[in-house]
C-alpha cells in the first residue's frame, strides 16, 4: 500500500561495484549495520568471470557470537567469503586502539568506514574511561576509531567517512560544563546530545579534509539520519520497546533503515559531496546547532583532551 512505501522512504538506487574494496561498519551485527554490510558484501560479491577480489566487509563488533552469525549468514546469502568479523568494543579506548592496530597490520587500505554503531536510552552509566555512555559510545569511541584510521583511508583515497546520526540531533545540544551527564541526566537527552555531536563531528572533519588533497582524491565525511527504525537500539526503555511494537507498521525494517548509509557509501553522485546531511537519500535539514561552526570546532577540541590525542 502507499502508506507502506512513504514509511519506507527513498532506495539507494546506486548500483556501483565495489571489488577490491576493504569496508568496515562498526556494529553491523544486527539491525541496519547487518543489513548495511549484506548490500555491500553483494556489490563485492564473487564471479567466476571476474578476476577481481571481493569487497572485504569488516564487521567490527563487541558481540563476537552476534557478529559471527550475522557474518556467516551473509556470506551464505552472498557468496562472498571475505565477510570478516573482528572485536571492537567502542566504549573502551583500549580496545578501540587495539582493533585500530591489528587492522592496520593486517589490512592495506581502507576505503569506506561506516560508524554505524550505538547505544540510545541507557540509564546513566560511563564507558571503562568515565565518559558518559551515549557521548563515549556514539562520539567520542568513532572519532578515536577515525582518527587511528585516517591515514589509511587517506592512502586509499578515494574513500568514504559515513556517520549514523539521527533526526534526534534536533533535540540536542553540546553541554560543555556538563559533558558527562554528572550534574543532570536525561537518558533521552544525552542520546540526543551525542547524535548532534556526530553532525558537529562530519561537519568539522570535512572542513578539516578540504582543500586541494580531498578535491584531487575525492575523499570525503557525510552523516544521514536512517529514519525511525524497528531495531534492538530501544532496548534499554521498557516503554520504547511495547511502544515500538504496537506501532511497527509505521517503523521502516532494517533493510530500509540502511538505505541511506548505503546511499553515502557508494552513490557515485556524492564523489565530492562532503560535510553534508542526508536522510531518505537525499539532502536533509540541519538544525542551527548542528551548523554552528564554532561549537564545531569546540567539540574537536574537547573530544582531542578526553582522548588525549592530538589531531591538527
Amino acid at each position: 500500500p502507499s502508506c507502506r512505501r512513504y514509511v519506507a522512504g527513498g532506495r539507494c538506487k546506486s548500483t556501483a561495484r565495489l571489488e577490491g574494496k576493504v569496508v568496515i561498519i562498526t556494529g553491523a551485527n544486527t539491525g541496519i549495520g547487518k543489513e548495511t554490510a549484506r548490500d555491500l558484501a553483494q556489490r563485492g560479491k564473487c564471479r567466476l568471470i571476474s578476476r577481481q577480489p571481493c569487497a572485504r566487509v569488516i564487521i567490527a563488533c563487541r558481540d563476537i557470537a552476534k557478529a559471527d552469525a550475522a557474518a556467516s549468514e551473509i556470506r551464505a546469502e552472498t557468496g562472498n567469503q571475505q565477510v570478516i568479523v573482528k572485536k571492537l568494543d567502542l566504549a573502551d579506548t583500549k580496545s578501540i586502539r587495539e582493533f585500530a592496530e591489528k587492522f592496520l597490520a593486517e589490512e592495506k587500505e581502507l576505503h569506506i568506514l561506516i560508524n554505524n554503531a550505538g547505544v540510545m536510552l541507557c540509564p546513566y552509566s560511563k564507558t571503562a574511561d568515565g565518559f558518559e555512555m551515549h557521548l563515549g559510545v556514539n562520539h567520542l569511541g568513532h572519532f578515536l576509531l577515525t582518527f587511528l584510521l585516517l591515514e589509511r583511508l587517506k592512502q586509499s583515497a578515494p574513500a568514504r567517512i559515513v556517520n549514523v546520526s539521527s533526526l534526534a540531533h534536533h533535540g540536542g545540544r553540546i553541554r560543555f560544563h556538563d559533558l558527562h551527564g554528572e550534574k543532570s541526566y536525561n537518558r533521552g537527552l544525552a542520546y540526543c546530545h551525542s547524535k548532534l555531536a556526530n553532525v558537529l563531528f562530519t561537519r568539522e572533519l570535512a572542513r578539516r579534509l578540504q582543500g586541494k588533497f580531498q578535491r584531487q582524491a575525492g575523499f570525503t565525511a557525510n552523516a544521514l539520519h536512517p529514519g525511525s527504525v524497528s531495531s534492538e537500539l530501544v532496548r534499554h526503555s521498557f516503554v520504547m520497546t511495547w511502544l515500538w511494537k504496537i506501532f511497527s507498521f509505521f517503523l521502516k525494517t532494517p533493510c530500509e533503515g540502511a538505505q541511506t548509509s548505503i546511499y553515502c557509501a557508494v552513490a557515485e553522485e556524492l564523489d565530492s559531496v562532503t560535510g553534508q546531511y542526508f536522510s531518505d537519500c537525499q539532502p536533509a535539514y540541519v538544525s542551527p546547532r548542528g551548523r554552528d561552526d564554532e561549537t564545531a570546532k569546540k567539540l574537536w577540541s574537547v573530544s582531542c583532551e578526553l582522548l588525549g590525542i592530538q589531531w591538527d
